[in-house]
């Protein structure tokens, strides 16, 4: 291995881990490189790698693994790296595994719906890589145009159009997994649903790359509605846009997507890059969509209309054509990115509530913002009561930072409080790892951590992560123990 020569470090595990990727342009050491992996879409808390290693195939991956489980060098796997929890900040040094060189979409299945890719394939990319035929993929996060089906499966990523089609576990037919050890199981073989056993499919979908490293996906993948109509709803205060949304559901209407977002959040999306002319002093605007049989679309539309109406709505109107459609979502889903706009720093949040809960939660979020000084910006997909509370912030002003983490931590107690819970798609990571006791008993938090125990061991593959630190639950852990030696 004449490239060996290439690698400039003493480092004897960097010389090793080259030698299994097969070249010195498959692995990153030097502090310069590394920088671009100190953090994921959480930017708040960066650490470097020891180093970054970019495997081919799952063999690799496999011996990558092996290689670091023997040697017990710490390691977690990484997509595209727009996880906003961290769940992919390198806490103890670790040994990046960076999947974005396995981006293959192996095998489309039309007969049985279904498709084959690699973890580093962009989620985007499947949809137009079927739309043609008549087919697209339905988890749609809106970054959904950078972000990887493998890291979806690690977070259960969901998006705008979860509410009918559901988040990414749904979609979810087969895994091929690398364990902590190295070894490769296939899960789901052939796609085929419902095997019998325990499903590790639901275990694995979710993990945050705690159990194993995904290196092969089976999805499903849906045939293109008939139809499909939109709607884009003003309203005057939030409350009423908050009921309008109760009210839709309980007609008995399903949208494809039910979307708010209120006055802060519409004031940076006109901002920046897809303005489409909301109206600068409204306070809230739904983003609704339907879609399935055209028979029955245009019926939906006009209870939607009705029910919007009713809840004193400034103006209603439909979609006149795709481009139209394209230019309110493409305005919707660019929200995030759009704060910074308007703001030098933020922080989404990520909590789940009951629906009927909407406006006593975002009142009770606007206090926080009162009282912490902050500005906080709501983007949201309403239909199912997932919130994105954006809290607006200046990381050079001393305090401003511990100030938005301790606003965004509040949220979610409201949001936990009001019977829901603390993320609802972006993972926990180690942004809400003390806010698990949010909504776990130290018990519960005991039982997932001897679950994580069984795949890994070690405790080696993305340590830190997902659970809170040490408490009570290690105390319960040497009473069971010696209650089991008794």
């Amino acid at each position: 291995m004449a490239f060996l020569k290439e690698i400039k470090t003493n480092d004897q595990h960097i010389h090793k881990l080259a030698g299994i990727v097969g070249s010195a342009r498959s692995i990153l050491y030097k502090k310069e490189d590394l920088l671009a992996y100190d953090c994921d879409g959480f930017t708040i808390h960066k650490h470097l790698p020891r180093a970054v290693v970019f495997p081919k195939n799952t063999e690799e991956v496999a011996a990558v693994v092996k290689y670091c489980h023997e040697n017990d060098l710490p390691f977690l796997a990484r997509g595209a790296g727009t996880g906003l929890s961290g769940g992919a900040i390198p806490l103890n040094n670790e040994i990046i595994i960076s999947m974005v060189k396995m981006k293959r979409l192996l095998r489309v299945d039309l007969e049985n719906r279904r498709a084959v890719v690699e973890p580093g394939f962009v989620n985007l990319k499947l949809t137009n890589s079927i739309s043609e035929r008549g087919y697209y993929y339905a988890p749609d996060p809106s970054s959904q145009y950078c972000c990887t089906i493998g890291g979806n499966v690690a977070e259960n990523a969901g998006g705008a159009h979860c509410l009918k089609y559901g988040v990414t576990t749904n979609h979810i037919l087969g895994l091929e997994v690398v364990l902590p050890n190295g070894e490769i199981i296939e899960i789901g073989k052939d796609g085929v649903a419902d095997e019998p056993g325990y499903d590790l499919l639901g275990l694995l979908t979710g993990s945050e790359g705690t159990l194993g490293i995904v290196t092969k996906i089976t999805v499903r993948i849906l045939k293109n509605p008939e139809g499909k109509q939109t709607v884009l709803a003003y309203f005057d205060n939030v409350a009423d846009g908050s009921q309008a949304v109760s009210d839709i559901i309980s007609s008995g209407i399903v949208p494809a997507a039910l979307e708010m977002m209120d006055k802060t959040a519409i004031e940076g999306v006109e901002a920046a890059a897809f303005p489409v002319g909301h109206p600068k002093d409204i306070e809230a605007v739904l983003l609704i969509e339907v879609d399935g049989i055209t028979a029955g679309i245009d019926e939906q539309i006009e209870q939607i209309l009705t029910v919007c109406r009713s809840r004193n709505v400034r103006e209603v109107k439909v979609a006149r054509d795709e481009a139209e459609r394209g230019r309110w979502w493409a305005n919707r889903k660019t929200g995030f990115g759009a704060m910074g706009a308007i703001s030098p720093d933020y922080l989404v949040q990520d909590g789940v509530i009951p629906r009927s809960k909407l406006p006593e939660v975002l009142a009770r979020i606007n206090q926080i913002s009162e009282e912490s000084g902050l500005r906080i910006a709501n983007i949201f997909h309403a239909g199912d009561g997932n919130l994105h509370p954006l809290v607006l912030f200046d990381a050079r002003v001393p305090g401003e930072t511990e100030k938005a983490l301790e606003a965004g931590s509040l949220c979610l107690k409201v949001c936990a409080d009001v019977g829901g819970t603390i993320t609802g798609e972006h993972g926990v990571g180690i942004e809400k790892r003390e806010e698990m006791r949010f909504v776990f008993t130290e018990e519960e938090i005991a039982a997932q951590t001897d679950v994580r125990e069984v795949f890994n061991p070690k405790n080696l593959l993305n340590a830190g992560k997902l659970f809170p630190s040490p408490g009570r639950c290690v105390e319960i852990k040497k009473e069971m123990k010696a209650s089991a030696a008794l």
